[in-house]
């Protein structure tokens, strides 16, 4: 009786069961075939996963470079390269370096002035110039810091719910060290990875088909190879928390478009954070109008009933709002540059 009283408590939670242990994501496959990008950095040999997607028919000559979030991969963009490669965009999808198929080094003193350099040298190696930059959560972060080094590259910026668009430190976060996150990274399971994602990405929603994205963060941190992820993701939330780009938003200068859904609350550490801080910490609704005015020449889109990841949630509202907006700034873009 005590058994099935569990069964039934886990069922009526939404209980993941245990993900097969692949931390290389070996059997996850991606919508698209994976190619390698193989190079030198800090003195080591390493490889980044990506997708190279030409356009289904006549290309429009540009390409569009979709960065993952923290908690995603390249995979999670599937229905949003499709729908760019139908409009003739070519498309690139990379994981970064410490995820998903990428190489997780064991040393590695990661920044996100390091990650756009490696995209960089990416796309410079498959022969891409002036792309549009499209980053999701730490994908918007990483996006944001890339315009501000490679802006006169770049012929948009676009990013979905990035992070960073608030200093949580300055907020009153407390600073951990990176053994505290490892250590917390660790004891993740899917079921905590589950609920996690229903508060914060989904305004305490959830569908059958999200439960594909759990099962690919989950396994990545069972078996041996799993605390070389738990470890990578340790640094990298020390990455993003202790490097913050809000204050630099008035220095982009490439045309922008905001995507924000705007039931997302979404703020590194809030976990550790007071009541007091954390009633303050993740206000999308408020975050977005407030980017939107320090950047300049940015436009914004809020999906009102949408939380952080607006292209999984709702990816045929997201994928039109996007290409519509995108072919707009592209317009404008050549018509100015005809003007001149």
């Amino acid at each position: 009786m005590r058994g099935l009283k569990i069964l039934l408590a886990c069922l009526a939670l939404g209980a993941v069961s245990p993900a097969a242990a692949d931390p290389m994501l070996t059997g996850f496959a991606y919508p698209f075939p994976v190619k390698r990008f193989t190079f030198e950095s800090q003195k080591q040999e390493l490889s980044m996963a990506y997708m190279d997607v030409a356009p289904s028919g006549i290309g429009n000559g540009h390409t569009a470079v979709l960065l993952h979030g923290k908690n995603f991969c390249a995979a999670t963009w599937e229905s949003t390269i499709r729908a760019l490669r139908e409009a003739g965009f070519r498309v690139v999808a990379p994981d970064q370096v410490g995820f998903c198929k990428s190489t997780k080094p064991q040393r590695y003193q990661y920044g996100l002035h390091e990650l756009a350099t490696n995209t960089h040298r990416l796309l410079e190696a498959i022969g891409v110039t002036n792309p549009i930059i499209i980053g999701h959560s730490m994908g918007g972060m990483l996006a944001f810091r890339y315009a501000l080094m490679y802006g006169d590259e770049m012929s948009a910026l676009v990013t979905v719910n990035p992070i960073g668009l608030e200093d949580w430190k300055a907020k009153g976060v407390p600073f951990v060290s990176i053994d505290e996150l490892y250590a917390g990274e660790l004891k993740k399971t899917g079921a905590q990875i589950k609920e996690y994602q229903r508060t914060t990405y989904y305004d305490g929603q959830w569908r059958p088909e999200f439960d594909r994205w759990v099962d690919m963060l989950a396994g990545m941190y069972q078996g041996e190879e799993g605390a070389a992820v738990a470890w990578n993701q340790a640094l990298t939330s020390d990455m993003v928390f202790n490097q913050p780009v809000v204050y630099e938003f008035p220095n982009i200068r490439v045309p922008t478009l905001l995507l924000m859904g705007a039931k997302d609350n979404t703020a590194i550490g809030k976990a550790r954070a007071s009541e007091a801080v954390k009633a303050e910490l993740g206000k999308y609704e408020k975050l977005g109008p407030r980017t939107a005015e320090a950047i300049p020449n940015s436009t914004l889109v809020m999906f009102d009933d949408l939380g952080h990841s607006p292209q999984v949630q709702e990816p045929e509202k997201f994928n039109q709002t996007l290409i519509e907006n995108l072919e707009k700034i592209l317009a404008q873009k050549e018509k100015s540059k005809t003007a001149k």
